[in-house]
């Protein structure tokens, strides 16, 4: 996950998605069943081994397509459980299979598995202190982004449910997934058939989230925004820092264009609609005091929630680099990344699990929130299958959320009291789903 969303009410949910939020929220909380109580027996022996994972799994974090401890330590507990396996699906990627004992639908699961580069300011018995070769250089490793309560959360799931498989009404697939911070994790498994044999009829996954112990975020409709790298190469030509009229500067001419940049979400783009956020986040060029260099490279992201305003800012941020710098003498190369997909929760399939995340939610409730600006690869998983993601809240009772640190900060912090509404509402998601069939 990339980039720090904002919770809100919702109160604050744009009017176009009103009406669906409106049936959402006089859903009534689901009954229970037999198969809810049978979660509920299980949880107790379950957790103190869930705690135990994630810790693990946190002092070893691992970079992306390098998770092979953790898709080891997986597996192993997966075929413990008497559960399909298949390994290295998407490289590093585990997926198991757990048949029910009753014909009915398929639900997927999904769990990311991969750290960060980055070294753990976080004073844990169990802190990080793995290090790792990124970009050249060695840094230190850590599960700055939570995908360790992810994995763990997806086990204890397993567990769970595989001791009620005669119960199951259908059947759950397992997805461990790789490299979710950018690389292509999800796209690479569903290339090695991760949603072949058997097909789901829908998918869940959750992100834990610096927002209320325990509690619950999500909205039907466009949750988060599609991103994609932008890079513009200014070509000019070198000279003497002195004599600048004896060359072209690129430095300038990038700052001229940085700053055209600015105009086009604040001025170019109906933002009343949906949202855009358009940044530059790295600029290179120069390498000394005097030398005006030849060129400068600037890289940046492009946030949107609908694929024809991307293709308009695209098109406008090639306009704008390239005349500004031909007004200069100069010239620019600009690139814009065409992949991104919004991760838009399935509206009806929301609804209808609405009340077993309440269930699962307890005191902490569920939050609807609007659209941010962070992405997400799980969109990957349902281009063609509905799906709902939602977010689970990590920080401790009495803190404010607003001052916790962000995700991908050294100094992100999870309480473990999520752990268990981590497991709860997939568990439960799951056997509500088995028990109402696909419905699609």
């Amino acid at each position: 996950m990339r980039l720090r969303p904002l919770l809100l009410t919702a109160l604050a949910v744009p009017l176009v998605l009103a009406p669906a939020h409106a049936r959402i929220a006089h859903a009534q909380v689901a009954p229970s069943s037999d198969l809810v109580r049978a979660i509920d027996a299980r949880l107790p022996a379950v957790m103190p081994k869930v705690v135990a994972w994630r810790r693990d799994i946190h002092e070893h974090p691992e970079l992306s397509f390098e998770e092979t401890r953790t898709a080891a330590l997986v597996a192993e507990h997966l075929r413990g459980l008497g559960i399909e396996v298949q390994t290295e699906v998407g490289k590093t990627g585990v997926v198991g299979i757990l048949r029910g004992g009753r014909p009915g639908p398929v639900v997927a699961l999904r769990a990311d598995m991969d750290g960060l580069p980055v070294t753990e300011q976080v004073d844990l018995p169990f802190r990080s202190r793995a290090t790792a070769q990124w970009q050249g250089a060695t840094v230190g490793v850590m599960h700055a982004c939570g995908h360790d309560n992810h994995v763990a959360i997806l086990m204890g799931v397993a567990e769970v449910l595989a001791g009620m498989k005669a119960q199951l009404p259908g059947t759950v697939k397992f997805i461990f997934q790789p490299a979710e911070e950018g690389l292509g994790g999800a796209k690479a498994m569903i290339d090695d058939g991760v949603l072949r044999d058997p097909v789901p009829d829908a998918v869940f996954g959750l992100h834990v989230w610096p927002s209320p112990v325990g509690s619950i975020g999500l909205r039907a409709g466009p949750l988060m925004a599609a991103a994609g790298n932008f890079t513009i190469v200014v070509k000019g030509r070198q000279t003497h820092g002195s004599q600048p009229w004896s060359g072209i500067d690129p430095i300038v001419v990038s700052s001229q264009v940085i700053m055209g940049l600015q105009t086009i979400v604040s001025r170019q783009v109906n933002i009343s609609t949906l949202p855009a956020v358009l940044t530059v986040g790295q600029i290179q060029g120069g390498n000394r005091s005097n030398i005006i260099p030849d060129s400068v490279v600037m890289v940046g992201t492009l946030r949107t929630f609908d694929d024809a305003m991307r293709r308009d800012i695209a098109a406008r941020i090639t306009r704008t680099a390239e005349q500004i710098a031909r007004s200069a003498g100069a010239t620019a190369t600009v690139t814009v990344d065409p992949s991104g997909l919004v991760l838009a929760n399935d509206t009806s399939l929301t609804e209808r699990m609405l009340p077993t995340l309440r269930r699962a939610a307890g005191e902490a409730g569920v939050q609807f929130i609007n659209p941010i600006m962070a992405s997400e690869d799980f969109p990957e998983f349902t281009r063609d299958i509905p799906g709902v993601f939602f977010f689970l809240g990590i920080v401790p009772k009495g803190q404010d959320p607003a001052a916790a640190p962000p995700n991908h900060s050294p100094f992100f912090f999870a309480d473990e009291g999520a752990l268990e509404p981590g497991v709860r509402s997939l568990a439960e998601l799951t056997v509500d789903f088995l028990r109402g069939g696909a419905q699609r």
